[in-house]
């Protein structure tokens, strides 16, 4: 909504005061707005800092020059070799104006920093008045508004109404916009007097209490002049066109290079003036100043009095002048300035510090003045007291401030020489000022220093005043408060995101501050999980550094050149680790392609210690000695699918222990089996037979592996290397050591006796969703410890299956194992701690739902298969990041977990299927792209058939299972989809709930060597 509710302007003009200097660094500000997303979705192709061709040029010239600069361009850049005013036909320009000195912010009323942020912006940064005055202006005022010109003062702080209520049907010519305020405001300010039909008959400046009185509305409010002004195009035009005819085309850079006299011009009381209804043109032309600008004024009744002008009115809540109240403003100053203010009692006070250039010479120079100060000569004060006083107070004299020969009626605080600048021999700072507020007996080498020390006035700082200095300082001040709360969030814990931080350090050159920040927090941190963060941290630098080129930032990460960090953080030590990353990055700075491939090595290096914090569950393994089995007897475990009926993704680390996670699931037989299943034996020979079976323990070999070396083993971290799964199950439950100096024939022949034969099997297609891998796991490692003469509790088993996923690399939650080896319906729950402990907890449900289930859960295959491999690399990179939406989703999808797991207590098929559809659009928010097209269109024909419906696992394809309105729905369904298109080769299948949990039995053999045993029998 806020995309299609935003003005797409055409182009985008800041205009300065010339002798200011500063331009370039203007336009750089603009620039890194642009960058940073401050100027909309699509922002301005042009995008301009204009510096007004004479020092004096006013507000109404500044208009009409950057109005050609801007028409110059435009007509540039469609083609034309001369300016064509039909550029402005349909473009939206928008027109801002530095305006005065303003004398509590060196940089102008444009740049004042204000006390807000922006929490929904792309990259963070400092929020200026002129960041305010652009959202207000292209997302609530001028929205809506016709093709034109809209010219904006920064000299105020604007609020509007989010939707201003200014009607733009069939309008025409000009329109002021206007704030409601009080007669006494207007007193010291411009008001509109408007007809009846909302014409503007005058604008009244500084007028009498009856003149205001006449301009007020039914609610005694009087319409302000808040220093808006739109021009529609075919007024633009006309005020362009006076560009070229004597005396206006002094106002523009072109009459400047013609050698024409300078001309100063106000926007409302010489342009738009002249179309106010009770305006003559005698009256208009003889107001203006010296001949130039009659000559001036006469030209602009003739092009823009038959344009009607008229007034927008913005309603606002409170609105007035911004009272400030008694206090101090403190700006300009840094920390070396404590010392100095310490002990020091300010009242209605402004101390500011300043960046000055005296030719090429830059100095930091400290003002100090009264918030309450008067300048007339009559009542003139200085630090809110009489001059008398303050010369009483510190020894002063009016010759130290003012020439003899200053006449006395013009001595005032813009002229006096208080502020020092430069000292001979001796460096100044804030002390030099500060002793001016007289708040203890003056010594008498402060006044010495202060009077041998070259002293300059406001009115001879103001034109030395380094605008681009303040700037670059003012960003320097965010981004060293931006590395303090990079600290703060990471060592606190915070879901704060730092992407929009890492964004901005990036467009405006702090990267380097900012990685080595980082660092800095990686090396020294507490825990593996803080560091592990702060790695993720520097890879979204590094990708943000890429500008998004260089290919995806997921992919590979084992270059070698990359391995001695790697090694050293695997070992624990950390903080070597991590000197090792940052100076090998240093080579990888220098175009996309290798910032990205180094982003990746970094994610790579943060899950070496995501699985360092994970292995924190392995103190919840035990494990006892029990009986061996005989030589050649298959130890068989068997294990149901699961269904993640909720919460899923909560499970993942490092979520799990840094947000805590819950998931709902369930044990289920698929078409009347568990179709999960491993059998280990002891063997004779002292090696490891690891052999794949098809489908189930009687079915063919599909592949066959014979580990007799420690050395066959050592891709066991590889997860696509064949057998992965099973060698790192034979070292994690212990049963061979690596690595050893002991080799493994001998290992195997001392411990054990011989080898390990180990069958796996599963009728599951690849991708199903349904946890197969982790549960195979956890069946894997049942059987071999009882092959072994060992024994695991299931809670062991779960822990040891999130070991088991650490070692092989893959990452994965501990939802599968806790829905596979669990029987029945149960709710698993991880805290938001590490060590990382999973707590189960059984759902109990009222007698007859259990059935009540199977006759209503159906599971679908969808044909497709999940392509996304990355797709929890994703989801772990957006939770780094804690970007608001995944962490706001993290909280979703754990109350949604308990809201299910109610749901089932209460025997609820409605509450349940919104449970689980609610869970899908979870899902999606989480890992966006899971949905396939053919899958949508199956959901969408299901839907009216369905209480809820939810891809198992984490989507992309493989099952769905679907909660059916009616019972007993398998082939009234299958018809329904037979008879939707683009759906493929699908299948359903029926579900039950396997209350009896994963099976382990011993079953003798004929000791023969085979891959099928021919007469097994049970023991």
């Amino acid at each position: 909504e806020e995309v299609l509710m935003a003005t797409q302007w055409s182009a985008l003009l800041l205009t300065c005061r010339r002798g200011h200097g500063g331009v370039s660094a203007l336009q750089r500000e603009l620039e890194v707005r642009r960058l940073r997303g401050g100027l909309g979705p699509r922002p301005p192709a042009l995008l301009l800092a204009v510096e007004d061709p004479w020092a004096h040029l006013g507000s109404g010239g500044a208009t009409l020059n950057a109005l050609l600069v801007a028409a110059e361009h435009l007509s540039a850049r469609a083609g034309y070799t001369v300016v064509t005013a039909d550029v402005l036909r349909d473009a939206r320009i928008l027109i801002l104006h530095m305006g005065r000195d303003f004398s509590f912010d060196d940089c102008g009323r444009a740049f004042t920093c204000l006390p807000a942020e922006e929490p929904g912006a792309a990259a963070e940064a400092l929020v200026c008045n002129l960041d305010s005055l652009l959202g207000t202006m292209t997302h609530r005022l001028c929205v809506g508004s016709p093709p034109g010109v809209w010219v904006c003062s920064t000299d105020m702080l604007l609020t509007v109404p989010s939707t201003p209520g200014i009607n733009w049907d069939g309008f025409q010519g000009v329109r002021v916009i206007a704030v409601p305020g009080s007669p006494a405001y207007a007193r010291n300010h411009g008001v509109y007097l408007t007809n009846e039909q909302g014409l503007v008959h005058d604008i009244v400046y500084k007028g009498t209490e009856a003149q205001i009185q006449q301009c007020a509305g039914p609610d005694g409010t009087v319409p302000l002049v808040c220093g808006i002004v739109f021009f529609s195009s075919d007024a633009a035009e006309q005020l362009l066109a006076t560009h070229v005819i004597p005396p206006l085309d002094a106002c523009t850079y072109m009459g400047l290079d013609s050698g024409a006299p300078p001309i100063q011009l106000s926007l409302f009381f010489d342009i738009v003036l002249c179309m106010a209804g009770g305006m003559t043109e005698e009256d208009f032309v003889k107001g203006g100043g010296d001949a130039s600008v009659r000559n001036a004024r006469s030209v602009l009744w003739t092009a823009l009095r038959g344009f009607p002008l008229s007034m927008g009115e913005c309603f606002l809540p409170n609105s007035g002048p911004l009272v400030i109240g008694s206090g101090c403003l403190l700006s300009g100053l840094n920390v070396d300035s404590s010392p100095a203010l310490r002990g020091c009692p300010l009242r209605d006070i402004v101390l500011q510090g300043h960046h000055v250039r005296l030719r090429d010479l830059p100095c930091r120079v400290f003002t100090l003045t009264g918030r309450l100060d008067d300048c007339p000569v009559e009542k003139a004060t200085y630090l809110n007291m009489p001059w008398a006083e303050f010369f009483q107070r510190t020894g002063i004299r009016e010759g130290d401030l003012w020439d003899a020969e200053m006449p006395r009626r013009t001595r005032c605080l813009l002229s006096a020489r208080l502020f020092p600048v430069l000292h001979a021999r001796e460096e100044l700072g804030l002390q030099d000022v500060l002793w001016l507020l007289g708040l203890a007996t003056v010594a008498s080498e402060q006044l010495a220093r202060w009077r041998t020390a070259w002293r300059m006035s406001w009115q001879e700082l103001l034109p030395c005043l380094d605008t681009e200095a303040e700037l670059n300082a003012r960003q320097a001040l965010f981004f060293l408060q931006g590395q303090r709360k990079v600290r703060r969030v990471l060592l606190g814990r915070q879901d704060s995101s730092l992407l929009p931080l890492a964004r901005s350090a990036v467009h405006e050159g702090y990267h380097k501050a900012l990685l080595g920040t980082l660092d800095e927090v990686a090396s020294t941190a507490s825990d593996a999980g803080i560091a592990a963060r702060a790695l993720a941290c520097i890879a979204e630098v590094l990708g943000c550094m890429a500008q998004g080129e260089g290919g995806l930032r997921s992919g590979p990460a084992a270059n070698r050149e990359w391995a001695s960090a790697f090694g050293l953080l695997e070992s624990g030590d950390i903080a070597g680790g991590v000197r090792e990353l940052a100076a090998e990055r240093q080579k990888w700075m220098s175009r996309p392609a290798l910032l990205v491939r180094a982003a990746r090595h970094y994610e790579g290096a943060e899950q070496i210690l995501v699985r360092q914090a994970v292995m924190s569950s392995c103190q919840f393994i035990t494990v006892e000695q029990v009986e061996l089995p005989p030589l050649g007897h298959w130890v068989q475990v068997v294990c149901p699918a699961r269904l993640d009926l909720s919460g899923g993704w909560s499970d993942t680390p490092p979520i799990t222990y840094e947000h805590g996670g819950a998931v709902v699931d369930v044990a289920v037989l698929v078409d009347g089996c568990r179709p999960i299943g491993a059998r280990v034996r002891r063997i004779a020979q002292p090696e490891l037979r690891l052999v794949s079976l098809s489908g189930t323990p009687r079915s063919e070999v599909v592949a066959e592996l014979v580990c007799q070396e420690l050395e066959h083993l050592q891709d066991y971290c590889q997860p696509h290397a064949p057998g992965a799964l099973l060698k790192a199950a034979f070292i994690c439950t212990r049963v061979v050591q690596f690595p050893s100096q002991t080799p493994l024939r001998a290992q195997l022949m001392e411990n054990f006796g011989g080898g390990f034969e180990v069958h796996t099997w599963s009728k599951l297609p690849h991708g199903s969703g349904l946890g197969t891998s982790s549960i195979l796991a956890g069946a894997v490692m049942a059987s071999l410890y009882q092959a072994a003469g060992k024994a695991a509790s299931t809670e062991s088993l779960i822990h040891d299956v999130l070991h088991l996923e650490q070692r092989l690399t893959t990452g994965g939650g501990w939802q599968d194992q806790v829905g596979g080896l669990v029987p029945g319906i149960k709710i698993g729950r991880s805290k938001a701690q590490l060590p990382l402990r999973v707590e189960v907890e059984q759902i109990l449900v009222p007698d007859g739902f259990t059935q009540t289930l199977n006759n209503h859960l159906l599971l679908v295959y969808t044909g497709k298969t999940r392509l996304a491999r990355n797709l929890l690399q994703d989801v772990v990179r957006n939770w780094y990041a804690r970007l608001p939406s995944i962490v706001q989703n993290a909280d979703a999808l754990v109350s949604n977990a308990e809201e299910c797991a109610q749901a089932l207590r209460q025997g609820d098929l409605q509450l349940l299927g919104k449970c689980l559809d609610c869970y899908w659009q979870q899902k999606k928010c989480m890992a966006p792209g899971c949905e396939p097209l053919a899958v949508g269109r199956m959901m969408d024909a299901l839907r009216p058939y369905v209480y809820g419906q939810c891809l198992a696992g984490a989507g992309g394809g493989g099952f769905l299972y679907i909660l059916t309105k009616a019972p007993q729905q398998k082939e009234a369904l299958h018809q329904i989809l037979a008879d939707t298109e683009g759906l493929g080769n699908f299948s359903i299948h029926s579900i039950e709930v396997d209350t009896g949990g994963f099976s382990v039995e011993v079953v003798g053999c004929d000791m023969k060597d085979s891959a099928h045993p021919g007469g097994d029998r049970a023991v």
